[in-house]
């Protein structure tokens, strides 16, 4: 049976980490939710970069928009064009959210990476940008900031749909799940039901091993240990957090919210592209199946896994041999924080300068096409 399907016998959801126009326009997304039980879509800046400025497949799209509307800037095209995507993408998935009463079928759309250390602007743009894709199979995506943790409590409360991202820390993921239980406690107090909002938290997997095996390589001259740990913290990493949200939706406080008619916030796995050869091109999936997740997979890890995966359980295995590797990097010198810190910030600036190289290419675009029409003219 397809590796892929066979996930969700093991209650883990798979999502596709890639949008693009001609995903939508060839039949290939709706091919890939009937042959592999896809359940979901997400994006990012890089992804629509990629997508927009890489192809001229939104061309034509992009001088409608140009030629129907008033004079917008590079950030008012690209939401013109996206939110075109996420609701195509959101049409074809939402049998999977009917389905699945609500719990998968969803696309996630970003607000603006300019905006992490905002908090009424994060909330501004994702109230707006919820209100204009108009689909109650969107996720909004915002990122697990200091600033955005507020931005995100704030916006369950109002009962909009969010996708924390960037999350690399257990620590930060604490703070996420807590802001998570006081949204929807809020909720009820303001006599609001609490049912149909979901919410998944992605917690960021391979760039921990990336940084970390930096760290750890210098060391394994001098102390073998340093060997041992390398492309194991991630997944490490992984599995206590995976603890913690077992232990938190399984405690009386969320038993109450679940009784009024809450989801759980799943943990979702991003980043899970291995990045290193010398590591199985699978890991970041095999290594992380367990009930109530999801895993967000790009496109070449979606092809290997489904050609070679093998699931089964493995999340809930090894938790005491993931606390005792974790706990190894303290005494080979290594600040797995002050790692994660720097990984949410390194992110925050990747996915900025990707959204402003996205913005100057559909200017760079838009002026081409006005030129043209101009010389046509």
């Amino acid at each position: 049976m397809n590796p892929l399907r066979r996930l969700q016998d093991f209650g883990q959801s798979i999502w596709y980490d890639n949008i693009q126009r001609g995903m939508l326009h060839t039949g290939e997304l709706a091919r890939l939710i009937h042959e592999d039980g896809l359940r979901g879509i997400t994006s990012n800046p890089t992804i629509f970069e990629k997508a927009i400025t890489g192809s001229n497949d939104y061309d034509d799209s992009l001088a409608k928009w140009l030629y129907t509307a008033t004079r917008q800037d590079g950030r008012a095209l690209f939401f013109n064009l996206a939110i075109e995507d996420i609701q195509g993408a959101a049409d074809l998935l939402r049998p999977v959210y009917d389905e699945t009463q609500c719990r998968d079928g969803y696309v996630s759309l970003e607000v603006s990476p300019d905006l992490a250390y905002d908090v009424e602007a994060t909330i501004a743009e994702a109230e707006r940008l919820y209100d204009r894709v108009n689909r109650p199979n969107l996720m909004i995506k915002v990122p697990a900031t200091r600033e955005g943790v507020l931005a995100f409590e704030n916006l369950v409360s109002k009962g909009i749909n969010i996708n924390v991202t960037l999350l690399f820390s257990v620590g930060r993921y604490k703070e996420v799940l807590e802001a998570y239980l006081m949204a929807l406690e809020t909720r009820l107090r303001q006599g609001q039901k609490i049912d149909g909002i979901a919410s998944v938290a992605s917690f960021f997997v391979s760039r921990v091993d990336s940084a970390v095996d930096k760290l750890l390589e210098k060391q394994r001259a001098n102390n073998p240990a340093a060997a041992q740990l390398q492309g194991r913290i991630a997944i490490a990493n992984a599995k206590l957090a995976y603890a913690w949200y077992q232990r938190v939706c399984n405690s009386p406080r969320f038993e109450s919210l679940r009784q009024a008619g809450a989801a759980t916030q799943r943990l979702l796995w991003a980043s899970t592209g291995t990045k290193n050869p010398d590591y199985s091109d699978v890991l970041y999936l095999d290594e992380l199946i367990g009930p109530d997740t999801v895993n967000t997979v790009p496109p070449a890890t979606y092809v290997a896994y489904k050609d070679h995966g093998h699931p089964r359980t493995t999340l809930t295995e090894g938790l005491a041999e993931a606390e005792q590797q974790v706990a190894m990097l303290k005494t080979l010198g290594i600040d797995l924080e002050a790692v994660t810190k720097q990984l949410e910030d390194e992110g925050v600036q990747s996915f900025a300068n990707s959204f402003a190289n996205l913005l100057n290419g559909i200017t760079a675009k838009a002026d081409m096409l006005r030129s043209s029409r101009r010389a046509v003219g």
